[in-house]
């Protein structure tokens, strides 16, 4: 696929980003983002992979403006969402490894948490809840509790919620990887269809080389301290053939 985005058009600029805990200089100080530069254009699937402490949640945790780099820039839509913080809500959306939801709200109520955060009324964020709970197989249950549906339900309600406030940037921390690889199949494919349905730009890490090829339209391999070590992009005309060719360089590039 042709044509990075420029930072100007970028959805997501990461521009020579370091992030170091602990006090630089010292020998308590850990690396663990490493100059990295990196542009995510809009509409774009992004899956970042790499093995545990490669630095992907870091760079999660930055982009989504929880934490600041220690050095360069990280800009979300030509803004800094850490000191902008505020600004973000409504406008991005995470969906975590665990489902995170209330357990005393029905899905329904959970769904609709974001809506009631963005002072949407009432009979607005209903309809908009139930929408997405029937997009995503929910119709009938708007009304259970999270102890009773199963993991994949309670995923399918904690998607529902991002979607639900139609953020167009979607960060997305290995949330199928506490499944079984069946029902994790489904809601992956469901996943990739509403977001590029909905014309939304996805960060997904994961540490799954099968998942980022099933995932993305471009992976992002990184390396300890976060580098980028191979980046590659590819479509739905990209054959079996290549995309063999594909996991082969990846498996090359983690086994360094």
């Amino acid at each position: 696929m042709n044509g990075d985005a420029t930072p100007d058009e970028a959805a997501i600029h990461l521009a020579d980003v370091s992030k170091v805990f602990g006090k630089i200089g010292t020998d308590a100080a850990f690396r663990a983002v490493d100059g990295l530069n990196l542009d995510v254009r809009p509409g774009q699937m992004l899956a970042l992979l790499g093995k545990t402490g490669c630095g992907k949640s870091t760079i999660f945790n930055m982009i989504a403006g929880l934490t600041a780099p220690s050095s360069g820039s990280v800009r979300v839509d030509g803004r800094d969402p850490f000191a902008e913080f505020d600004s973000f809500r409504g406008k991005m959306a995470i969906v975590f490894q665990n489902d995170r939801l209330l357990p005393w709200r029905t899905a329904i109520q959970n769904v609709e948490l974001g809506l009631e955060m963005l002072e949407i009324p009432a009979a607005e964020r209903r309809a908009t809840a139930q929408q997405w709970l029937t997009k995503l197989g929910l119709g009938g249950h708007e009304n259970d509790y999270p102890h009773a549906l199963s993991g994949g339900m309670r995923q399918r309600v904690s998607i529902a919620r991002a979607f639900a406030t139609n953020a167009n940037i979607l960060l997305c921390d290995e949330p199928f990887s506490a499944l079984d690889e069946s029902t994790a199949g489904r809601l992956r494919a469901e996943f990739v269809r509403l977001v590029k349905e909905n014309g939304k730009t996805a960060v997904f890490i994961t540490h799954s080389i099968s998942e980022a090829l099933e995932i993305g339209d471009r992976i992002v391999v990184l390396k300890r301290p976060a580098m980028i070590a191979y980046d590659v992009r590819f479509d739905t005309s990209t054959g079996p053939e290549e995309r063999e060719d594909i996991r082969s360089r990846i498996v090359e590039v983690l086994a360094v």
